[in-house]
């Protein structure tokens, strides 16, 4: 499966954000979206969400061999602050969330199975939302996004405020799960991005570049990338 992009553009008022993208996105990696704050790397999420409408260009699913136009059913979308019912507890929210998509859900787990995948502790599980920290608030956003099993997983820098542990528990549950999609994952943190990401992808000047880690280290990819948005004109 892939996600082409092609000649999308964007912008508000007079200002281009997004000035002709394109580029091809495939199933079974993590790219990390890198730009400067400003750069629009949310504008692009919001795109593919159809949150914003584009002005040109547009999003293609190809997939065994057919290629179809996106739509929001592709899509699962995970922000920095997560956005969940704290009227309800742990188990009750899982509980919802799987009987309204019980049609949709491919080979479902039991709540606890699910709770277990994501280390929830077992004290925590019915605990209202709303006491629980924000990176276990975080967990359960990620957790319906997995159980949904989108095609296209938008991670809009979903580990900057938690704990170390919990950051890297996420880390490993991700690359856990990338082989069934396409993940792409919003970071202005060089360090994170190279060490969880499979690719790398800048958003400088309203256009996709790619970073090629062949035959390079670390600190020579971060210098590539550093000057890669020397350039950048941030949008205000």
């Amino acid at each position: 499966m892939k996600l082409i992009v092609e000649g999308v553009k964007k912008k508000f008022y007079k200002k281009e954000v997004l000035k002709g993208i394109d580029f091809t996105f495939e199933q079974g990696k993590i790219y990390g979206l890198l730009g400067r704050n400003g750069a629009g790397k949310t504008t692009f999420f919001n795109c593919l969400n159809e949150d914003i409408k584009i002005d040109e260009g547009k999003f293609i699913i190809e997939k065994d061999g057919e290629n179809r136009r996106l739509n929001i059913s592709d899509i699962g979308y995970v922000v920095s602050t997560p956005n969940v019912p704290e009227f309800l507890t742990g188990r009750e929210f899982l509980k919802f969330f799987l009987e309204i998509n019980e049609k949709t859900i491919q080979n479902p787990k039991t709540i606890d199975e699910y709770f277990d995948f994501m280390k929830i502790d077992k004290e925590d599980r019915d605990k209202l939302l709303k006491d629980y920290s924000h990176g276990m608030k975080n967990k359960m956003q990620m957790l319906i996004n997995i159980i949904a099993k989108p095609n296209i997983l938008l991670l809009d820098e979903p580990l900057t405020s938690l704990d170390v542990v919990v950051a890297e528990e996420m880390k490993q549950m991700l690359k856990e799960i990338k082989k069934d999609h396409i993940i792409i994952f919003s970071t202005h943190i060089m360090e994170l991005a190279l060490s969880l990401c499979d690719e790398i992808v800048i958003l400088s000047n309203g256009t996709l570049e790619e970073i090629n880690r062949d035959n390079l280290d670390n600190s020579e990819i971060k210098d590539k990338i550093i000057e890669t948005l020397k350039d950048e004109t941030v949008i205000q």
